[in-house]
Order: structure tokens, then C-alpha cells, then sequence
């Protein structure tokens, strides 16, 4: 299945109140696998850009001054993404701000049927932990050594890679490798599995009781325990 992992960056938080976007990037995986295909693209917001925007991403209004507005190059964009699942982090964000170029000139918007959420996906995974897109970088040994500023088409190329750890992780592209058919690569598993049994050399049974000295200091430890649950009438 192809899905387009991407990302934006914009002059801030709410589109509703002015805030435009001024990058897109986009890559391609078919399979959870990248295809080396992607879309990068700066837009000409038409307004400035505050400079708490500018210190997340970079991008000043000078630099964007030359880019081209959004309405003369929309088309290739929607090309690229086509009729694909949209992956991305936080993702009613970055729809809200895509669905409101479009609107503004007269486009119809994405369906938001269409959208992967990374974070909500990251919440269900792993509760309670960090779920910005450096941390999930950090806990899958996603490099971002080279990411200094926010980028709309590195942090979709980061998160492709997280995208795949989040979905049960990169041993899911390992069978586009071969050509062996579903049944042949089982029976072809089984069997490297019951050779590395066969050749694995044999340990003696470990000892798991508890030796006495430990039994003792254990009995010690619970004697110290005052007001113990267990010896409440």
C-alpha cells in the first residue's frame, strides 16, 4: 500500500487566525518501505513571520519573499499525495493548515478519512511517555543528529523511519527481499530455527530456589516492616 509520510512548517499555530503555510514535505513508502520518491516545497506566505516561527524553523520573510505562492503550484503537490493515506505528527495540525490553503483558493479539502496520526498512534503504544517527535527518535535510535532547526521534509524523513518502528518495525519489509512465496519463507524459517537448536551448545539446569542465608534475611526484612497489611484484622 502507498501512504505519503508529511510535514509543514508555518508562521504559527492557527490557520483560522491568519497563519499560513510556508513548506511541505512529503515522502513516498509503499509496504512501509521508502521508495526514494519525495516532494519538497517553500510557499510565499504574502505576510511576516513572527519571530518565535522563525526561531523554530528558520524561514524569514526574506527568504520566502521569492518562493512561489501556494495557488500557482498547489497541483503538483496534490499529484504527489494523489489518493494516499497521509501519515504525519500531530496530524489535525498539519491537515488544518493544507485544508486551508486549499480553501482559500477554492480547492476541495483532504478528508480527513484520509489521515494517520502518529501521535495518537505513539499514545496508544506508549503511555505516558514523551511523544514529540525527538523523543520517539530517541527511544527507536532514529539518527537526528543533522536536525539543528525544524525542516518540513527532514522531519518527514525522520518520522517514515519512526512511522515504521511505531508499526511493528523494520523487520515488516524484510520479506519484499525475496521472492519465495509466504509458505516456502515459514517453511524456510522453521527450519533455520530448529538447525540453530540443534547446534546451540547445552547448559546445566541454574539453581532457583532461595538458599537459606536468603530465606532468613527475607523473614528479617519482613519483621521490620511496621504496620504490614498483611497481619491487619
Amino acid at each position: 500500500m502507498r501512504e505519503v509520510i508529511f510535514d509543514t512548517e508555518t508562521t504559527g499555530l492557527d490557520p483560522k487566525t491568519g497563519d499560513r503555510m510556508v513548506e511541505i514535505g512529503c515522502v513516498e513508502m509503499v509496504g512501509r518501505v521508502e521508495t526514494g520518491r519525495s516532494f519538497h516545497a517553500y510557499y510565499n506566505p504574502q505576510r511576516d513571520m513572527p519571530a518565535a516561527a522563525e526561531a523554530v524553523h528558520g524561514l524569514s520573510r526574506e527568504f520566502l519573499s521569492g518562493k512561489p505562492l501556494f495557488a500557482d503550484t498547489f497541483d503538483e503537490l496534490l499529484e504527489f499525495l494523489s489518493d494516499a493515506p497521509l501519515v504525519a505528527h500531530n496530524a489535525g495540525f498539519d491537515f488544518g493548515f493544507l485544508n486551508s490553503e486549499l480553501n482559500r483558493i477554492g480547492q476541495e479539502p483532504i478528508s480527513m478519512d484520509r489521515m494517520i496520526d502518529t501521535v495518537a498512534i505513539a499514545r496508544k503504544k506508549h503511555p505516558g511517555a514523551k511523544l514529540s517527535l525527538d523523543a520517539l527518535c530517541t527511544r527507536y535510535g532514529v539518527d537526528r543528529s543533522h536536525r539543528v532547526k525544524h525542516g518540513a521534509l527532514l522531519d518527514a524523513e525522520l518520522l517514515a523511519q519512526v512511522y515504521v518502528e511505531l508499526t511493528g518495525g523494520r523487520q515488516i519489509g524484510l520479506e519484499l527481499a525475496t521472492d519465495a512465496a509466504p509458505s516456502e519463507r515459514s517453511v524456510d524459517a522453521v527450519e533455520q530455527r530448529n538447525s540453530a537448536e540443534t547446534t546451540r551448545p547445552r547448559r546445566e539446569a541454574r539453581p532457583h530456589q532461595a538458599s537459606p542465608a536468603e530465606i532468613a534475611r527475607h523473614s528479617e526484612f519482613i519483621a521490620g516492616i511496621k504496620n504490614a497489611i498483611w497481619l491487619r484484622q
